[in-house]
């Protein structure tokens, strides 16, 4: 079977489902086809609060046919390969699909099986991750058990969707169990592939505040070798002063696992991906997010190679830019909207209590609200708890927010 779109999106979460609902709001005539296998769809940062028992999961969850745009074709399929000289996508089922313009946004590649030891441990012997659905509530469990001991939290070396979600947890856990009489008891680690807690000076100053009030040990530049659940050990690499490597193991009484990322395995192989990006996320230009080679692809959200924060405030800024672009290049003209690397990431570090970063391509506070976004603040964690929720379901989806 082949079937021609004007417009061809490959994804249906935050990314392709609000490029879909901006662009037929702008032209209910354009002929628009998504193609994603999953039956479902999540609302994912909320996953963090599930973790530390303060959210339902099931309120992340509903049915993907419910969110596909009205106009939109729902290609109920696994895209497979790229023939951007043709203009054409394949699918595992067989069936080529044709495009004048192409978005492609499937998100990220969940690396689980990238560090030995941890499939066969996740979600028993006190290893979980809030990266997987079905593993928040055991997070939960977990931090709610726990009766002192070591607490090991890790942030991998890779990039991620989400970047602040390793030490989110962390705080609301600490929180947890100094309310509870349980964090003087317990000795915490943060083992992270990055070189600082995080990259904006501003809030990087109030988060080492926070790591000296929990009393977390911070691990920079470091990788996580293996973990064996049975043995409660985990093993880490880390570079010294002089740059050389050494291994260090911990024993826990409890893991959080964030684990390694990258492009999913179809776009890696596909001559639409960067040949200098080591993960294989798609080549974009930075600022249009268009392909520098196919100039009728663009590409948004986690797959993108731009080097912006991996976050769903970020899609919710590339959106526009993509969908004004498209809708440019189709009237023939050339008046592009730039994205500046805007993002944000709301950072709770207590039960009621966030840091709402906000930055850009510059690394530099970009702050919406007119107060000091740094401090931790009790109306942010009502924006964070209550509030996007409810935007991304009823507006973000809709496209129009």
């Amino acid at each position: 079977m082949e079937k021609h779109y004007q417009i061809l999106i490959i994804g249906a979460g935050n990314a392709g489902i609000s490029v879909a609902a901006q662009l037929k709001n702008k032209d209910k005539s354009l002929s628009i086809g998504i193609i994603d296998p999953s039956d479902k769809h999540f609302y994912q940062p909320a996953w963090t609060l599930v973790g530390a028992g303060v959210y339902d999961l099931q309120k992340t969850v509903r049915d993907q046919k419910d969110q596909i745009p009205k106009g939109v074709d729902w290609i109920k399929e696994s895209a497979n390969d790229f023939l951007p000289d043709k203009n054409q996508v394949s699918t595992l089922a067989g069936n080529i699909y044709t495009y004048d313009y192409l978005v492609v946004a499937p998100g990220i590649q969940l690396d689980w099986n990238s560090t030995p030891g941890l499939l066969e441990t996740l979600g028993k012997n006190e290893v979980s991750s809030n990266y997987k659905f079905e593993l928040t509530e055991y997070t939960w469990e977990l931090i709610k058990n726990f009766k002192g001991g070591t607490a090991v939290f890790v942030n991998p070396a890779t990039p991620i969707k989400c970047g602040g979600a390793p030490h989110k947890i962390m705080y609301l856990a600490c929180d947890y169990w100094d309310k509870n009489g349980i964090l003087n008891k317990t000795e915490v680690h943060y083992i992270s592939g990055g070189t600082v807690i995080f990259g904006v000076p501003e809030y990087k100053a109030e988060l080492e505040k926070i790591l000296l009030k929990y009393n977390i040990k911070p691990h920079y530049f470091s990788k996580v070798s293996s973990i064996n659940g049975l043995d409660k050990k985990i093993v880490y690499e880390q570079k010294d002063n002089e740059g050389k490597i050494q291994n260090h193991e911990i024993t826990f009484d409890m893991c959080h696992f964030v684990p390694n990322q990258s492009a999913p395995d179809f776009i890696k192989q596909s001559p639409i991906s960067d040949p200098n990006n080591p993960y294989g996320f798609v080549q974009t230009n930075n600022e249009t997010m268009q392909h520098p080679t196919y100039p009728n692809i663009f590409s948004l959200g986690d797959v993108s190679a731009a080097p912006f924060s991996k976050t769903g405030s970020a899609i919710r800024k590339q959106a526009p830019v993509v969908t004004h672009n498209i809708l440019q290049m189709m009237q023939n003209k050339s008046d592009f909207k730039k994205y500046d690397g805007y993002s944000a990431c709301p950072i709770p570090v207590a039960n009621g209590k966030l840091i709402m970063a906000e930055f850009d391509y510059t690394n530099k506070p970009s702050m919406t609200f007119p107060f000091d976004q740094s401090k931790p603040s009790r109306l942010m964690w009502i924006f964070k708890r209550y509030i996007l929720p409810w935007l991304y379901w009823n507006k973000i989806l809709k496209g129009k927010a």
